[in-house]
């Protein structure tokens, strides 16, 4: 039955798009599932439990360390070897990488943000014009950038390849940024009810961190069609951003919460469940 669903998904779906449609779609995916994330704090009175926080942001982390290997390191790696000389076909990977987590750790340093709206771990220029709830939300932002990058990039492959197997990737990598955007979302939204912040307004500011990735995702997406020399750079850039926000900002968080082995767990089954979408699709 399932290869039967895959069948008819490949052959009337997938094979019924061009570049520029995934592209929409992809992009598109990963905002709706923000927003509709951040919709559940309508059915809920508090926030989440320690072990449901550990449970959710375990796995995002998963699928955002899958996500950046599979979905960005490979192809930098397979772009850079048809790109550029044997020799020299490492360079664009690690540079890329390297730059990816300087860049998001030059932004830790100099944005004003805090992890999470009840502790005092502010990070970045200190400054009281800015209220907590709001640099809450600066420091859900910051991660979802590098988010709407990697996604606008598989697109633009797709755009310039025009290929099944780009067509794929992207669709791929955009379920597996979308299945974790909507727990995100509502990992947003739901804290701000502490804060004595109306459900609407809650439910604004958890979608407006996703419409970052959309955003950011158009320019990353025109950057690859039109200077594809340096896509293996660019695809490896938004890996190292990545992996800095969820070794920086997730790991840490669930495994601080109140059941860090659920959040280990967690973390496993999201990569788990990114490793099968590369597989299956």
């Amino acid at each position: 039955m399932s290869k039967k669903i895959f069948k008819f998904f490949e052959n009337y779906i997938i094979l019924g798009m061009d570049g520029l449609g995934i592209s929409i779609i992809s992009l598109s995916l990963i905002f709706l599932a923000t927003t509709l994330g951040s919709a559940l704090v309508f059915f809920f009175k508090r926030n989440y439990s320690a072990r449901t926080s550990s449970i959710i942001v375990g796995l995002a982390s998963g699928i955002m360390i899958a996500t950046s290997f599979f979905g960005l390191l490979q192809p930098s790696i397979e772009e850079s070897i048809v790109t550029y000389d044997q020799t020299i076909s490492w360079i664009p990977p690690l540079v890329g990488f390297i730059l990816g987590a300087m860049l998001l750790f030059a932004l830790d340093k100099i944005v004003p943000h805090l992890h999470k709206t009840d502790r005092e771990d502010e990070e970045g220029i200190k400054t009281n014009k800015i209220n907590r709830n709001t640099k809450f939300i600066l420091a859900v932002t910051l991660h979802n950038v590098p988010e709407g990058i990697a996604v606008g990039l598989v697109c633009g492959i797709a755009l310039n390849q025009g290929s099944q197997a780009s067509i794929i990737a992207a669709l791929t990598l955009a379920i597996g940024i979308a299945i974790q955007n909507f727990p995100e979302g509502s990992a947003v939204s739901i804290p701000l009810l502490n804060e004595n912040v109306s459900k609407p307004k809650a439910f604004l500011l958890g979608t407006l961190t996703g419409i970052v990735e959309p955003i950011f995702g158009v320019i990353a997406l025109f950057l690859a069609s039109q200077v594809t020399f340096l896509l293996p750079y660019l695809l490896s850039f938004a890996a190292g951003a990545m992996i800095y926000v969820t070794i920086d900002e997730l790991v840490p968080e669930f495994k601080e919460a109140g059941d860090g082995h659920a959040g280990i767990w967690s973390f496993i089954i999201g990569f788990a469940i990114m490793m099968l979408l590369e597989v299956v699709l």
